[in-house]
């Protein structure tokens, strides 16, 4: 929790054209701050300036370029970043991290229960599948529902969700919906489907419990049989 005392001012500088598993770097970066209960970010974008290869880029160039510096900035307590420190030196990249100490002397707000640190692990044998319902035109802090909780589970290191558009159903209000060719609906069934060990599921919960207004969220067991993934390449210039 950010409280009036002594904390750190954490400063991560990336090019505009750096991404992290295919999304913009610094977005991920914003994402995955939020969603892990820090207090504020500001992003600010550069119109000149040059890195590590001491390249000279500038906005004012005929085609804007993808080099220019963004820089993310937050305010956050020692316990706090120790918790999210190597993540964000994953995302990153070849990106850097400074960090100063700063004294608060305000708090703008307070921060919801810090949670336990995710722990990257091997998933196999028992295991939980988490469902969740929501309804395609659900909103949650001006996005898609089902897109927020899908960066919700990503940044909280949930080992990976699919999503699932119904093409006929009905809900609570028994009302049916059904995909038609010429009149798409916009009130058709969503399903989300995670699976994780039970820890990281459950710690997961609080925040699926606020996101999620109306709809429906079960856990059953299951067991995995085989989990695999191939590591991304790694590009270099």
């Amino acid at each position: 929790m950010l409280t009036t005392g002594k904390a750190l001012k954490v400063s991560i500088t990336v090019s505009e054209g750096s991404t992290y598993h295919g999304a913009s770097a610094y977005a991920s970066i914003l994402d995955f701050l939020f969603y892990r209960g820090i207090s504020g970010a500001t992003v600010l974008k550069g119109v000149a300036g040059f890195g590590a290869d001491h390249h000279l880029h500038s906005a004012s160039s005929v085609e804007i370029s993808d080099k220019l510096p963004i820089r993310i900035e937050f305010v956050e307590n020692q316990e706090k970043i120790n918790e999210i420190l190597g993540k964000l030196e994953e995302m990153a990249g070849t990106g850097l991290i400074e960090m100063q100490e700063t004294t608060v002397v305000k708090a703008a707000q307070q921060s919801k229960r810090s949670r336990p640190t995710p722990q990257h692990m091997k998933i196999e044998g028992k295991a939980r599948m988490m469902r969740i319902y929501v309804g395609e035109s659900d909103r949650w802090q001006d996005k898609p529902l089902h897109e927020a909780l899908v960066q919700a589970m990503r940044a909280n290191d949930i080992a990976g969700v699919t999503v699932y558009r119904g093409i006929l159903g009905y809900g609570a209000h028994r009302r049916v919906h059904k995909d038609r060719p010429l009149h798409l609906s916009h009130g058709a069934s969503i399903m989300l489907s995670a699976i994780d060990t039970e820890e990281k599921l459950k710690a997961f919960l609080p925040l699926v419990d606020r996101m999620v207004e109306e709809g429906l969220v079960v856990l059953s067991d299951v067991e995995i049989i085989k989990y695999s993934w191939r590591a991304a390449e790694v590009k270099t210039e």
